[in-house]
């Protein structure tokens, strides 16, 4: 009898260029010109829901490069989304290489990176992880954002609710319809 071998899950990393991302998504860019804060934020809002969605583990890498003493920081912002800003004269490519090169049992790793910087896809390719434009990005994310809302309409239009002023005769319904009124007004 032959032995049967569970084939182990792979586990899903996004790796997000994210200043990359931003000056490639017309929303992201234009944003940015106005409050760069706000369109950083609105990229990890992006991130959160789609990796949430498709079960990635995603990291987003801003660089630091031109901060002045800038040590570097990390910060979680959800179970799926970490955020990383680089240390001082540190780019994301760099940081994003040294992460892929020191990251363990990469068979057992479905690695993807998004960046548009054609220089970094092809390091990145070359260190075994695959590369996803920031245009393909946007379509990924616009796709899961429609089946959600998808999933969510379809969920509400199941939910039936069941109240006592439905079930009432036409003459209850006027003794409840004045209750309500009553209800409502003493809010």
């Amino acid at each position: 009898m032959a032995a049967k071998f569970k084939k182990k899950k792979k586990k899903k990393i996004l790796i997000v260029d994210g200043y990359n991302i931003i000056n490639a998504w017309d929303d992201l860019n234009e944003l940015s010109k106005i409050n760069l804060e706000s369109s950083r934020e609105k990229l990890v809002d992006y991130m959160i829901e789609f990796s949430k969605y498709m079960g990635y583990k995603t990291t987003i890498v801003f660089d630091a490069y031109n901060v002045k003493n800038s040590a570097g920081y990390e910060e979680k912002r959800s179970d799926s989304v970490g955020i990383v800003f680089t240390k001082e004269h540190q780019t994301a490519d760099s940081y994003i290489e040294k992460y892929i090169a020191e990251l363990p049992n990469k068979e057992f790793i479905d690695l993807k990176v998004a960046t548009s910087d054609y220089a970094e896809q092809q390091i990145v390719l070359g260190k075994g992880a695959a590369r996803i434009s920031a245009r393909e990005l946007q379509l990924d994310v616009m796709k899961s954002k429609e089946k959600i809302g998808e999933k969510n309409s379809s969920h509400k239009k199941t939910i039936q609710r069941n109240t006592i002023g439905d079930r009432l005769n036409h003459e209850n319904r006027e003794v409840w319809d004045k209750l309500e009124r009553m209800r409502i007004n003493k809010k």
